[in-house]
């Protein structure tokens, strides 16, 4: 647009970023390089500093000790093998040190091994004297010397027991014995524990079982008797049949439902459609027409509702009956038969929620839409009477009113008037309203050919006699009784004439009316 072009600056700054880049790359590895270089450096340096621990160099000089070494073995090599006398005697003395030492070892070990055994008598005389008073005090119980046998072979293995070593092997036995009561101990601890998660668990899930049974270990014989009760009842045979008619059937009913509700869906949008037939024939307007709109209801309730029940019977044809995927089903099922009857503590919550997201109607939103008949364009649209005037919402709420009647009779605009029985009351009618707009619903509702009772004041008789065939005059003269007078719509208008006749004679005589 200012008629230059920022290519050949962003061509050199990418130049100079890649020569920055190699650069980077090159200062990388120098350093790398060096820092390898220091780290031998220190190394160096640590091992020369050590060399300040000898003051002499001869300390350091194990190369001339070593060649001093080597040089006499050498020479007392080359001695032994010049002389064959020396190689004799030599022999001959190491035999007889040998001798000598290996009489002085087995002197000393016998000497050592008497002091033992006189050691060992004597232990073994005290340990005899203890042993039989233990052995006259333990048999009393006679299962105790084989349970004995058996906890030793299995706490000391292979070891062979002798009199010196009974102590140590008793205290092996000793804590071997109190580690398998501990570990029992500890087992029974979180025997107890599950066994009360499952006692609370179960008197949570069947709270009419076992209403007057605790949740301990002391009432471990009543569960005991519920379960000897089910055993006798032989149930557990018909778990895996009624498992999988329960899972089959209650998907196959939610498929049902399902179904039910979108065929009441599609039966509003029809008679939203036929409505919208009967709407075209008739002038909302000179020249337009009523077209009602049904859109799917954005309600967050509503459509979780419609995905949970989507999810409930999708992948269902053709699937599995039983196992993990027919049981993930009848779970999905389960959460919201469970909204239907009522959560413990969220039941009038639950019940609200049924009420709103099973009746289909709340599956719409409604607005209508007013078009020209020449060429279907619409003209304007309502979502609501907002901004409306007030002649405007009347025609909009009788053309509701006539559509949703329509609507909950299966009637259409113009079709022959039959025997069937249409009947509504309206209380209070056209009241309030302009006469234009009374006309205009009430030419509506004759269309429909409806059997139609109007409570309305005197005042607006004149707009709805067009309209009815008969009157009935509601008189009170006390205050406590009431009295109905019924008229044709023949007679009331000869009576209507013969009153107007006598009150104009009455005003023209100069009397009251």
């Amino acid at each position: 647009m200012l008629g230059w072009s920022n290519t050949a600056k962003i061509a050199a700054l990418e130049t100079k970023l890649k020569h920055l880049n190699q650069r980077m790359c090159q200062v990388g590895e120098d350093y790398q390089r060096l820092k390898a270089e220091q780290t031998q450096l220190a190394d160096r340096l640590r091992i020369l500093a050590r060399l300040d621990e000898f003051v002499d160099f001869q300390e350091l000089d194990w190369g001339s000790v070593a060649r001093e070494v080597e040089a006499r073995v050498d020479e007392r090599r080359c001695l032994a093998e010049a002389s064959d006398v020396l190689r004799q005697l030599e022999a001959r003395l190491k035999e007889a040190v040998q001798a000598q030492d290996q009489g002085e070892r087995e002197l000393a070990e016998a000497r050592d091994k008497r002091s033992r055994l006189e050691q060992r008598l004597s232990d073994s005389s005290s340990q005899k004297a203890e042993t039989l008073a233990t052995l006259e005090a333990a048999s009393g119980d006679p299962a105790l010397a084989p349970r004995l046998e058996e906890w030793c072979a299995e706490a000391l293995g292979q070891h062979v027991l002798s009199v010196e070593s009974c102590d140590h092997r008793e205290q092996e036995l000793r804590t071997w014995l109190q580690g398998r009561i501990d570990a029992e101990q500890k087992k029974l601890e979180r025997l107890a524990e599950k066994i009360l998660k499952a006692m609370v668990a179960f008197n949570e899930e069947f709270k009419q079982d076992t209403a007057e049974i605790d949740a301990s270990l002391e009432a471990a014989h009543e569960y005991q008797r519920l379960l000897d009760q089910l055993d006798q009842d032989d149930l557990p045979r018909f778990v895996a049949r009624f498992k999988e008619l329960l899972n089959i059937n209650t998907i196959n009913e939610i498929a049902n439902f399902n179904g039910q509700l979108s065929r009441e869906r599609e039966t509003i949008r029809e008679r939203i459609g036929r409505i919208n037939q009967s709407l075209a024939q008739i002038d909302y307007s000179p020249g337009r027409y009523i077209v009602l709109e049904s859109q799917a209801s954005p309600d967050p309730e509503v459509r979780d509702f419609q995905a949970e029940l989507r999810a409930c019977t999708e992948g269902v044809l053709g699937g599995p009956e039983d196992g993990p995927y027919s049981e993930a089903k009848f779970m999905q099922v389960k959460a919201i038969i469970d909204r239907f009857r009522g959560r413990e503590g969220t039941s009038e919550l639950d019940q609200r929620w049924t009420d709103k997201v099973t009746d289909v109607r709340n599956w719409f939103t409604f607005a209508a839409s007013e078009r020209w008949h020449a060429d279907g364009s619409e003209h304007d649209h309502y979502s609501d009477s907002g901004g409306k005037s007030g002649g405007q919402k009347e025609k909009l709420a009788y053309t509701i009113l006539a559509a949703s009647l329509a609507y909950q009779f299966g009637l259409e605009w113009g079709a022959e008037r039959s025997r069937s029985f249409h009947f509504v009351a309206i209380d209070e009618a056209f009241g309030r309203g302009s006469d234009e707009s009374a006309r205009f619903g009430l030419a509506l509702f004759r269309q429909l050919n409806l059997q139609f009772l109007i409570v309305t004041p005197l005042q607006k008789i004149q707009v709805i006699e067009p309209f009815v065939s008969s009157v009935g005059f509601v008189h009170n003269e006390d205050g406590r009784s009431s009295r109905l007078r019924n008229l044709t719509i023949e007679e009331y208008r000869e009576q209507k004439g013969l009153h107007d006749a006598r009150t104009a004679l009455l005003m023209a005589a100069g009397g009251p009316p």
